[in-house]
């Protein structure tokens, strides 16, 4: 049953996203689990907690390790900002001709169906530079979800609030500020939270094959000397980023639609 309209509710948002308890209950779960796992099983299956947690301090403690975390930071921004502008470019004129329309989507759809270490191998044979190797392997595997989401946004934009802004003869500065833009931002704002976690994975991809420093590279490096607890702090040191620039879209989604009105959520 529904909670009555002035009923505080559970996840509620109010003053913006937030932490929900029960996610750090799970987290902590999971490390109780994973301790109580290290008891019965060798170190290099699944090293004690405490040896994580100090890998993860030394990552962060360490100039050197802390640049790896920063290069692999930026090569995912640049990746996204790259396929977002060309997305953006191809998702207009998809939306304004729909003959291009019907000679990009096949292409868009074929580029979708392509692995990730498909682009690696790729990239490899194309290109020469390691950095623009892994800015091509984020920019095509990133690029068709940045540009399908602004698509249909665009698309979804209501005809009555289209026709009737029309009326009012706006500039086309006035029709992008007052309706496209307003229509379209949310979408841009998913695209990204999700390209997040699919660049973090790619990234990582693309790092193990030839880069000299970044997350990928050092976790092909606890693989060599099998340290599984070097392995999973590199991996934590990673998802800590995403949820940091996640959190960060997140503020920037509930400042840019502050004019939505507030949704009561019950789980």
């Amino acid at each position: 049953m529904l909670p009555p309209p002035d009923a505080p509710t559970r996840g509620t948002w109010r003053n913006g996203p937030r932490w929900n308890y029960e996610g750090v209950v799970a987290l902590v779960g999971l490390a109780v689990a994973w301790q109580i796992a290290s008891y019965f099983f060798p170190p290099f299956l699944f090293p004690p907690v405490p040896a994580i947690a100090a890998h993860v301090l030394d990552i962060f403690l360490s100039g050197k390790t802390l640049l790896d975390v920063m290069a692999t930071a930026l090569r995912i921004l640049a990746g996204l900002a790259g396929a977002f502008v060309l997305g953006a470019a191809i998702a207009v004129l998809m939306g304004r001709a729909p003959r291009f329309s019907r000679y990009a989507y096949p292409l868009l759809n074929f580029n979708q169906g392509v692995p990730a270490l498909s682009w690696v191998v790729i990239s490899i044979i194309w290109f020469k530079g390691t950095e623009f190797r892994i800015f091509f392997i984020m920019l095509m595997t990133t690029l068709p979800a940045f540009t399908f989401q602004i698509l249909d946004s665009y698309r979804a934009m209501s005809k009555d609030l289209l026709e009737m802004t029309l009326s009012f003869r706006p500039s086309r500065l006035d029709l992008l500020r007052t309706l496209v833009w307003p229509s379209v931002l949310p979408g841009i704002l998913t695209a990204w939270k999700v390209n997040l976690g699919n660049a973090s994975r790619v990234v990582v991809v693309a790092e193990l094959v030839g880069a000299t420093g970044g997350v990928g590279y050092q976790l092909l490096l606890q693989q060599q000397v099998f340290d599984m607890a070097g392995a999973i702090a590199w991996t934590i040191v990673l998802v800590i980023f995403v949820l940091l620039a996640q959190r960060i879209i997140d503020l920037l989604e509930t400042w840019l639609l502050r004019y939505r009105p507030v949704a009561e959520r019950t789980l």
